[in-house]
């Protein structure tokens, strides 16, 4: 039986903030957080009064492997002030701060709350390559890690699906490594802060100083193509097919309904929020699809009315670059088989008129996994209330913007549409 859902009270995002996503060695998951918590009190138009916040819902992956440290809801609330208010920690892998603001709209809409602080933290980068591909493949499925997948093998065998099927190529993937990049610079909280042309130019300059053989790459996909500059991490997936190791936090302010304009003229309004679960890949019909974004999708467009057409751009869960084509088709955007001819023909750039993950991506703007579904947020925010600056979406009468969240392999999925009225 499908049964439309609705909140039983309406939800308002009135404030939002984040650190610069990045590797930091002198900076923990308590630095980074207040950071973000600051830059989200700073962003409320009419002022926030930290000790009308009723509760926390932090999502962090795994900090307890990552940073050696669990028990993050309560430590975070000590940290910014706000004890005796409730933290809650939730987790679903690289979805869980998607799934705590999740849990914070369905605080507020009870009639519980009225105002809760949501978000999340991930501190990756003090192990080794090693230990951080360890510790995220604590989220693949049981099956998939004693066949001994890691997460770059997963979806590799994903995009050769996805290759087979549909004709698609590595070609194809480089056009969304390119636009990732091209976007990042544009965000001053991207971790990767330069464009592929220009990464190109600083590596023949460096070769040019250095008296060595100079690189004769021709455009982006020819340094793309280099073996040497893109070496292959699993095939077809290579270095730059991957998000980065990342630290990094983000907070959202959610409130009642019709207190919002207390805090702000511009609130945006939750207008659907979907959540769904998917088997291990091991038992998937199909590696082309993830099933549980498609459930995810329905239930939020369900509860908003709207269809994939209304959804004017998107944040969309790339940590590697095939599955931005997936997830596109997945929530509807593009046919199946036909994103990456729709990515190739310019439709999701930043001055398309489906544009995707005008933030940079998990792909260059950085990947700190129990912090990525509250940026995605967060970015959608920022769009929607025109404080993008130069990669600001240039539709007119911009109002409705969705994000997309991925836990593990395909396990956990969100997709939350915000809507300014």
């Amino acid at each position: 039986m499908n049964k439309k859902r609705k909140l039983g009270r309406g939800v308002a995002m009135v404030g939002a903030g984040m650190s610069k996503f990045d590797m930091f060695t002198d900076r923990d998951s308590k630095d980074l957080f207040a950071e973000a918590f600051l830059q989200m009190g700073d962003s409320v138009d009419k002022g926030l009064d930290p000790n009308d916040i009723d509760a926390l819902y932090i999502g962090n992956f795994t900090n307890d492997f990552f940073a050696h440290q669990s028990h993050w809801g309560a430590i975070l609330s000590d940290s910014l002030g706000l004890i005796p208010k409730p933290a809650t920690r939730v987790e679903g892998a690289c979805a869980s701060s998607a799934l705590a603001f999740r849990e914070g709209v369905f605080a507020i809409a009870s009639g519980f709350y009225d105002v809760v602080l949501v978000g999340g933290v991930e501190d990756m980068s003090k192990g080794n390559t090693e230990t951080v591909a360890e510790g995220l493949a604590l989220a693949a499925s049981p099956y998939e890690r004693k066949a001994g997948f890691t997460f770059p093998g997963i979806f590799a065998a994903i995009a050769t699906a996805y290759f087979e099927k549909y004709g698609a190529s590595r070609e194809d993937l480089m056009n969304i490594t390119i636009k990732s990049h091209d976007n990042a610079p544009l965000n001053p909280k991207a971790q990767y802060q330069v464009t592929i042309r220009e990464m190109m130019g600083a590596k023949i300059k460096r070769a040019k100083e250095k008296g060595g053989a100079v690189p004769d790459w021709s455009d982006e996909k020819d340094f793309l193509r280099d073996p040497i500059a893109n070496p292959t991490i699993a095939w077809p997936l290579h270095l730059f097919d991957c998000c980065p190791i990342s630290d990094g936090a983000a907070c959202i302010l959610l409130v009642g309904e019709e207190i919002a304009k207390h805090f702000t003229d511009e609130p945006l309004y939750v207008a659907g929020i979907g959540q769904a679960s998917g088997r291990g890949l091991n038992a998937a019909d199909d590696l082309t699809y993830f099933e549980a974004t498609r459930s995810a999708a329905k239930e939020a467009y369900q509860m908003s009315g709207l269809t994939p057409a209304d959804i004017q751009f998107a944040e969309v869960h790339d940590c590697f670059s095939i599955v931005e084509l997936l997830h596109m088709e997945d929530l509807g955007f593009f046919e199946p088989g036909e994103s990456y001819k729709a990515v190739a023909d310019g439709l999701t750039r930043l001055d398309g008129p489906k544009p995707i993950n005008t933030s940079g991506g998990l792909k260059c703007k950085g990947h700190p996994v129990g912090a990525t579904g509250a940026a995605q947020l967060i970015e959608v925010w920022e769009q929607l209330r025109n404080k993008a600056g130069n990669r600001g979406v240039p539709i007119e009468g911009l109002r409705i913007g969705a994000a997309h969240n991925l836990g593990g392999t395909g396990g956990t999925c969100t997709f939350t549409i915000l809507e300014r009225r």
